[in-house]
């Protein structure tokens, strides 16, 4: 599904629809079926399994009755997802400052159990210090007034602490070589970032691959992208991927498959742990 600005929907509206989704197309049931059963059209349904209208509890309990779903237990778990869907999430408050594509990329960060990532430009959001993120920020936020940009570097960090705490999901980044020799905010910068790397290493939730330029030609050449998998196992993983203006949330079986299986090639060819580690500090001497 691709996200477009102001389209507004949350990331758990997402989820939801797409389980929705499949459990109607499970059952054989057109959309226009749907439809008729709560009392609305086929594109309500349509917009609904997008995740790009609020749900109604007598709306989404219909529907799960239409689909066969009489387990207690599996409509407690969805109608409890409705009655979140429909609260505003911790970045609420910087919603002036969010596209409302990548909105719904928080909330899923949110939920997730585990996320995956590959970077190219960059050291992935979640990894990086103050300096490191006030650097990107302002290369990338031409014109923009002091107090915006610092908002924007408040909005990093704070989401940064999904990482931390009991239930902190498991974080594995793979980073393209090129984005830790790119000497973003000048070398002092970028020495502190990279330390901050070695630093995270030692959090049993965080795993650092470095994808090196010996390797040459690997199967991500197409860019970055992240996968992020929750806690039930009823709904499905979820291929991020970042536009200039929009992003893409990828949910089928297919698509998803694809981009597990150039994850794990990626992991497969980058360095171990030990090696990150060792890469990292060579890296910072040759700065």
């Amino acid at each position: 599904m691709q996200i477009q600005p102001g389209s507004g929907p949350t990331a758990l509206r997402i989820l939801l629809g797409s389980q929705l989704r499949r459990l109607r197309e499970n059952k054989g049931i057109t959309r226009e079926e749907a439809g008729q059963t709560i009392r609305g059209s086929e594109s309500k349904i349509s917009r609904m399994e997008l995740g790009r209208v609020g749900f109604k509890e007598r709306d989404v309990a219909d529907l799960l009755s239409l689909y066969g779903v009489e387990d207690e237990e599996t409509r407690t778990v969805v109608m409890d997802l409705v009655e979140k869907a429909n609260e505003p999430g911790w970045w609420h408050r910087f919603s002036d400052l969010l596209p409302s594509w990548f909105q719904a990329y928080v909330g899923l960060e949110e939920a997730a159990q585990r996320i995956r990532t590959y970077e190219v430009q960059f050291v992935p959001g979640l990894l990086q210090t103050k300096e490191y993120a006030r650097a990107v920020i302002t290369a990338g936020a031409v014109g923009a007034a002091p107090e915006e940009i610092s908002r924007r570097v408040d909005l990093r960090l704070e989401r940064q602490s999904v990482l931390d705490g009991d239930n902190s999901p498991r974080f594995w980044a793979v980073i393209d070589e090129a984005a830790l020799r790119r000497p973003i905010g000048g070398v002092e910068v970028m020495r502190g970032q990279i330390q901050h790397l070695v630093d995270l290493m030692n959090q049993p939730n965080i795993t650092i691959q470095v994808m090196p330029f010996s390797y040459g030609g690997h199967a991500a050449e197409g860019g970055a992208f992240s996968i992020l998998r929750f806690g039930d196992p009823e709904l499905p993983d979820i291929v991020y991927v970042e536009q200039l203006a929009s992003a893409l949330y990828l949910d089928k079986r297919d698509e998803v498959d694809r981009y597990s299986e150039v994850m794990e090639r990626l992991c497969a060819v980058s360095t171990t742990p030990v090696e990150t580690v060792d890469l990292l500090q060579q890296i910072m001497t040759d700065l």
